[in-house]
């Protein structure tokens, strides 16, 4: 396994996206590169870890401050952390940052709605847009689209093995994955 000095990749977007399919395709392109590789997707984390929390602004910030601190736990220990969350707010993002350190990676994992729409296969966004799902990013509750992300991925544009090679390019280039 090779030597990485760590870091979080924090993937944000909208629900359907593309972040987990990209994290998940990523995870596997670092473990075949002999990197120690973890995703926290943030589905995954509010069945556990966040399950006491709801979509309330305050849960939100809540939820998005525990994952960054799970994530800088794993970086410290070596792991390039992959991090599947929408974070919604320039200031959740602001205060993974800074929570983080040095180390962090923004990736905007973008798509227009109409194509996150398409690919829901929960239908959330219909029941959202049917008033049943409150507080849901992107109908009734805000996404703030990142000013200056790292990287910028546009799912709906490119293949995912093309976006996976951009992110690991990126991660590479600047030195995010050791020697």
């Amino acid at each position: 396994m090779s030597t990485s000095r760590g870091a979080v990749i924090w993937m944000t977007g909208l629900s359907g996206a593309g972040k987990s399919t990209l994290a998940n395709g990523l995870l596997e392109r670092l473990k075949q590169a002999g990197h120690a590789a973890i995703v926290l997707d943030g589905d995954v984390l509010r069945r556990g870890l966040n399950a006491d929390l709801g979509f309330t602004p305050e849960d939100r910030t809540e939820n998005l401050r525990r994952v960054a601190h799970v994530a800088a736990l794993f970086m410290q220990q070596g792991f390039v952390v992959i991090a599947a969350v929408i974070s919604p707010e320039h200031r959740h993002r602001r205060s993974a940052r800074e929570i983080v350190g040095e180390g962090f990676v923004e990736v905007f994992v973008k798509a227009p709605l109409k194509v996150c729409e398409a690919r829901d296969a929960k239908g959330l966004y219909a029941r959202a847009r049917r008033g049943e799902i409150a507080h849901f990013t992107g109908i009734s509750d805000p996404f703030e689209a990142p000013l200056s992300s790292d990287v910028v991925i546009e799912t709906d544009r490119m293949p995912v093995d093309e976006c996976v090679d951009h992110v690991f390019a990126y991660l590479a280039a600047t030195g995010r994955l050791g020697g």
